[in-house]
C-alpha cells in the first residue's frame, strides 16, 4: 500500500503521525511511504531521518494526498485539506466528528473512508489509541492549570501545592477515566487537595485504593458538582463518551458559584466540551474569560509537547496501521472488531451511531456497510 504522511497544519499542531521507526516498519512489510518535507521537524525528526528510514519525501501536502492510498494524520483535516481528499481514500487519524458538523458533511461528500483513532475499541471497552494522548492531556491539564492560576495570567494567584503554613489549592476533576486519573495523580503530586468525581462506583472504589491520601473520591451528580466547584481553585473537565458529544456538567449559570480567578481546563473540548461556556482555543491564544472565570480550552493540548506525544501516539497506532496496510481496510475491519469500531464514515455514509446522533443524520450499521462494500 502507498502511505502518505502530510505535515499537520492545524494551528500550533507540532506532532507528526509517524516516526522514522514507523516508516522502517512499513518498509519491512513492503509498503511505500511518502512523507511531506519538514513534517517531523517540530517533533524532533528531520527529513534526513525519514529518508534514511526509507521514506520518499514530497515537497507539498497536495503531492502527498494525491499519491497516497492511506493518509495517516494526527488531527482531523481542516477546511483547506477537504478538496485534497479523494473518493475511497483511507484516512486514519483523530476525527472527533461529534464536535464538528462541517467536517462530518465534508468527509461524507468526499466519500472518504474515515477510521477514527478515538473510537477504536478493545473488548474491555478501553480505547487504545485515545489512551496515550489522554495520558498526556491529563498530565498537561494540571501543568497548564497551575500556570493560569498565577495572577499575571488572571488567575487567583494561588500556588497549587501551597507552602508550609498555607493551604494548597483545591482541584476538582470531573471524570475518573484516563484523563481524570492522570490529572488527579499530577495534581496530588504537586501537593494540591484533589477531589475526583465519577458516576461509576466501582471506578471510584478503584481510585480510592490507588490514589494518595490527598485525593478524595466523590460520586458525580448535579448536587455534588455544584458543591465541589464552589470551593475549587482549578476544575478539570475530563468526561468522555466515545464518539459522541460530551455532556455539559457545568452550565453557564453555574459559573457564578465559582470565585473570580478560578481556572477551568476542559480537556473534553474536542468532543464538544463538558463545560458549557468552553469553546476550542489554540496554543497561540489558549484562554478566555467569562464571568471572571479563566477558561483554558486548547483542543490539541499534546501538540505542545510533540516529541513525547509523537512517540506515544506512534507506539499505539502503528500496529493497527500495519494491519490496515497489510490487509486493506475492508479485510482488516472485517477481521478485527477493534478496527471495525473505528470506522465512522464509509462510502459517503455514517457508520458510527454517536456521530449520526450528534447531527441527526442517517446511520448505517457498520456490518451492513462492510458487507455492501466487500461484495460491491
Amino acid at each position: 500500500m502507498i502511505i502518505g504522511i502530510p505535515k499537520e497544519i492545524k494551528n500550533n499542531e507540532n506532532r507528526v503521525a509517524l516516526t522514522p521507526a514507523g516508516v522502517a516498519e512499513f518498509k519491512k512489510h513492503g509498503h511505500r511511504v511518502y512523507v511531506q518535507k519538514s513534517a517531523g521537524e517540530n517533533s524532533g525528526f528531520s527529513d534526513k531521518d525519514y529518508a534514511e528510514a526509507g521514506a520518499e519525501l514530497l515537497p507539498t501536502i497536495e503531492a502527498v494526498y494525491d499519491i497516497a492510498e492511506m493518509i495517516i494524520k494526527v488531527k482531523e483535516p481542516i477546511a483547506s485539506e477537504y478538496p485534497l481528499i479523494k473518493k475511497d481514500q483511507l484516512l486514519f487519524t483523530y476525527f472527533h466528528f461529534a464536535s464538528s458538523e462541517p467536517l462530518t458533511y465534508a468527509m461524507m461528500e468526499r466519500e472518504a473512508v474515515c477510521l477514527a483513532y478515538e473510537t477504536v475499541e478493545k473488548p474491555d471497552r478501553s480505547l487504545p489509541l485515545l489512551v496515550p494522548m489522554s495520558e498526556v492531556a491529563g498530565r498537561m491539564s494540571i501543568q497548564e492549570g497551575a500556570k493560569y492560576l498565577e495572577k499575571p495570567m488572571k488567575g487567583k494567584g494561588i500556588l497549587l501545592g501551597g507552602v508550609p503554613g498555607v493551604a494548597p489549592a483545591k482541584v476538582v476533576v470531573l471524570g475518573g477515566g484516563i484523563v481524570g486519573t492522570q490529572a488527579a495523580k499530577m495534581a496530588a503530586g504537586f501537593g494540591a487537595q484533589v477531589t475526583i468525581m465519577d458516576v461509576s462506583l466501582p471506578r471510584l472504589r478503584y481510585l480510592s485504593d490507588v490514589m494518595p491520601a490527598n485525593v478524595t473520591t466523590l460520586m458525580s451528580n448535579h448536587y455534588n458538582i455544584r458543591e465541589a466547584i464552589a470551593q475549587a481553585d482549578l476544575v478539570i473537565g475530563a468526561v468522555l463518551i466515545p464518539g459522541a458529544k460530551a455532556p455539559h456538567l457545568i452550565t453557564r449559570n453555574m459559573l457564578k458559584l465559582m470565585a473570580p480567578g478560578t481556572v477551568v481546563v476542559d480537556v473534553a473540548v474536542d468532543q464538544g466540551g463538558c463545560i458549557e461556556t468552553c469553546s476550542p482555543t489554540t496554543h497561540e491564544n489558549p484562554t478566555f474569560i467569562i464571568d471572571d472565570i479563566v477558561h483554558y480550552c486548547v483542543a490539541n493540548m499534546p501538540g505542545a509537547v510533540p516529541y513525547t506525544s509523537t512517540l506515544a501516539l506512534t507506539n499505539a497506532t502503528l500496529p493497527y496501521a500495519l494491519q490496515l496496510a497489510n490487509k486493506g481496510w475492508k479485510k482488516a475491519c472485517a477481521e478485527n472488531e477493534e478496527l471495525k469500531k473505528g470506522l465512522n464514515v464509509a462510502n459517503g455514509k455514517i457508520v458510527y451511531k454517536g456521530v449520526a446522533d450528534a447531527w441527526n443524520l442517517p446511520f448505517e450499521d457498520v456490518e451492513t456497510a462492510l458487507e455492501d462494500l466487500v461484495y460491491a
